[in-house]
Parts: C-alpha cells; structure tokens; sequence
C-alpha cells in the first residue's frame, strides 16, 4: 500500500463537493459511496477516512455495490483503468493455461452469481487468483455477497492510500 502523506489527506478535505465527489468515484463507482464519503470531511487521519469508508460501504444497498461492481473488470482481463492494470499486475506473467482457466471460471462465477468476480488482485499472481476464484465458487450467494464486500472494501482502501498520495505529490 502507498505511504499516506497528511498534506494529501488536507487535499482531499480541501477539494470543493463535485471535485472530491469525482475522485473518490476513482476509487469506488458507487456514487452513493463517493457522495457520503466526501460530505463526511474533513478526516482527522488516514484512520478515520479509512474506518468512514468501510462503514458507508458496510451500508449500502446491493443496487449501489454493483454500481460499485460495474467499475471493475474481470480478473485476467485488460483494462483501460490504470487502479485495475496496477493491481492485476500479477496476472501479466500468467501462463495461456491459466488465462484461459481464469476466463473460464470468470463465466462460471458471472453465471451463478450474476456479477463479476471481485478480489483484491494487489500483489496476487494469477495462479493465486484462480485458486481464490474456485474456492469462491463453492460459496453461497449470500455467503459471497459478503465477502465480496469485504473485498471491495480493502480495494478501496488501497486506491484511497493511492488518492491521498496523489494530492500530496500535487500539493507539495
């Protein structure tokens, strides 16, 4: 994870509504999730936006997380979206058989579960996200809605580290 830089996190408190609004949705493309994270500045630390985005995120509704959902592509697949390519990184030196496992167990999981497959992909080789993925298979819906949760959550820790770092290199 990016080393936080405090002058970043007084960047994110200083942004106006619609400027923070739209880079928090950077992090997380629920709306409903960037709105009320950026109503609930200013943040007396990293800790406190943190802890702030995991409850809003805690409360959402289903219709808002796969709004959040349709800001991720599937695991193996390219993306114009540098927070997906950097945190897939892992999957570039996978091997043909393990792509094409991955895109088949991709369509498994979209067909049972009815959305993509999230997981924090950070630091994960492709073989490591396959294993996840079968293993996640054998889960219930709702068993699966909650950890799909907890996923998304610490994705989104990782791209607001990411965002604070970001505004501090801006403002320093």
């Amino acid at each position: 994870m990016p080393t936080t830089n405090s002058s970043g996190l007084g960047a994110i408190d200083a942004l106006g509504d619609h400027q923070a609004v739209a880079a928090l949705l950077e992090c997380c493309h629920s709306a409903m999730w960037a709105e009320q994270i950026a109503a609930s500045r200013p943040f007396a630390d990293l800790k406190a936006l943190f802890d702030t985005a995991d409850a809003v995120l805690a409360e959402l509704p289903e219709s808002e997380i796969d709004d959040a959902l349709s800001g991720h592509p599937r695991i193996g697949e390219r993306t114009e979206s540098a927070s997906s390519t950097r945190e897939q990184s892992g999957v570039s030196s996978a091997t043909e058989d393990v792509l094409a496992e991955l895109r088949q167990k991709n369509a498994e999981y979209e067909d049972k579960f009815g959305h993509v497959y999230l997981v924090c992909a950070s630091g994960k080789s492709g073989t490591e996200l396959l294993d996840i993925l079968r293993g996640r298979l054998r889960n219930d819906p709702a068993t699966e809605r909650s950890v799909l949760r907890t996923e998304l959550a610490a994705i989104n820790r990782i791209r607001l580290a990411r965002l604070i770092d970001s505004l501090a290199g801006g403002a320093a």
